[in-house]
């Protein structure tokens, strides 16, 4: 059987943390930013843990 290849997408949009959980960044940061509150922009500048829900489908598309 072949090997099954990483999605290159999902490789490039999520990071795994030492704890095995994934990383992504914040949307809504790339345009119309001058309507958001610099409160709303600081908080976007994070990243945040994928949901528990997700996981297994990123994981799965990353090879893991």
């Amino acid at each position: 059987m072949p090997k099954m290849k990483t999605n290159r997408g999902a490789a490039k949009r999520f990071k795994v943390t030492g704890s095995g959980r994934l990383k992504r960044e914040s949307a809504n940061r790339s345009h119309i930013l001058t309507k958001k509150t610099p409160k709303r922009l600081r908080q976007l500048r994070k990243a945040q843990i994928v949901g528990a829900v997700d996981e297994p489908r990123i994981k799965h598309m990353l090879g893991m």
